[in-house]
């Protein structure tokens, strides 16, 4: 059987989940900046969008982000392999492929969470990549799909993918319903079950199992990974950031060098507009949407955000922009 490359005990200990036109390079760079450790995803890149579209627009990432797993969606394994040979050659250190997302676009391209339904496909799509990279290819999926609740069903699933080579399952802990709700509500209506993934962690001891969905606290993430080996974390490292500036000690141990602000945080922010403006012409406030979450909480954090968002200050330099939001707090 063929195996993955081996990574660190730790590697998938705790990650930040790849959300479509969220987790871009610039917002890895923030997050990057918050913890040293987590592991990064991009969003979904579909297999298309590589062979037939601008690959160094789809690829390219900052030396700073890893480790970092490129997220691919595809139904194909040829296709597949190919994307991850790329994937590999730009120095990603993961592929993972996509079989959760239940929007009705990703369906009629015939992948994501509709996968779940023929097991033996993915297991193809995952042999197909395993064979032509040395870094480890994972899947990302749910505990079942529609109404069928069995777990009987993602047990299956993941022992026939895990014959292909697919060492480590990252488990959205909730059903896709495939029609009726929209990727939103499939965030949130149906129900969390935890218990599934850590029965997949009690019958597959030998396999890396991570869960995801709902997880919003520290004292979540620590209850979570006395069960399995990681977690990752949606869209409450993206709406409130700053949790992650104790990811690293919390969990990883490493505690920072020097003590972390928000200040300092929206300075190297700033410093990285500049940088991006001059490098690529990347408009400041494309890269700005991602920190507006820095202040969740705080007292002016409101007013800081109108300032960081007001398109009246698109013409205005970066550091323009930093030196108002601060006159404001």
């Amino acid at each position: 059987m063929p195996v993955n490359a081996i990574r660190p005990a730790n590697f998938w200990r705790l990650s930040i989940a790849p959300m479509m036109d969220w987790t871009d390079r610039n917002c890895r760079y923030f997050h990057r900046l918050l913890s040293k450790h987590a592991l990064l995803y991009t969003e979904m890149v579909t297999t298309g969008a590589l062979l037939h579209g601008d690959v160094p627009r789809h690829l390219r990432f900052n030396a700073e982000e890893h480790p970092l797993a490129l997220q691919l969606g595809g139904s194909e394994p040829s296709d597949l392999a190919h994307c991850a040979r790329l994937g590999e050659e730009w120095g990603y250190d993961e592929i993972n492929l996509n079989c959760g997302c239940p929007s009705e676009r990703v369906q009629r391209g015939a992948f994501g969470a509709c996968l779940m339904a023929e097991p033996q496909l993915v297991a193809d799509c995952v042999k197909a990549m395993v064979d032509v990279v040395s870094i480890p290819v994972t899947v990302k999926h749910r505990i079942g799909i529609d109404r069928n609740e069995s777990y009987d069903f993602v047990r299956d699933f993941v022992g026939t993918v895990s014959q292909a080579g697919c060492n480590t399952f990252i488990v959205h802990a909730r059903n896709a319903w495939l029609q009726g709700l929209s990727p939103k509500e499939n965030r949130e209506i149906p129900p969390l079950r935890y218990e599934l993934a850590q029965r997949l962690k009690t019958d597959f001891p030998e396999l890396t199992i991570c869960v995801n969905g709902g997880i919003k606290t520290s004292e979540q993430v620590a209850q979570q990974l006395q069960h399995v080996d990681g977690v990752m974390v949606g869209r409450e490292a993206y709406h409130n950031p700053w949790w992650l500036s104790r990811w690293d000690e919390e969990f990883f141990g490493c505690a920072a060098a020097v003590p972390m602000t928000r200040e300092l945080i929206e300075e190297q922010m700033v410093a990285y507009m500049e940088r991006e403006a001059a490098a690529h012409g990347t408009p400041w406030y494309s890269i700005a949407r991602h920190m507006l979450g820095l202040r969740h909480g705080l007292p002016g954090a409101r007013r800081w955000r109108q300032v960081w968002s007001d398109h009246r200050m698109k013409t205005l330099p970066a550091r323009e922009v930093a030196a108002l939001a601060q006159q404001d707090r």
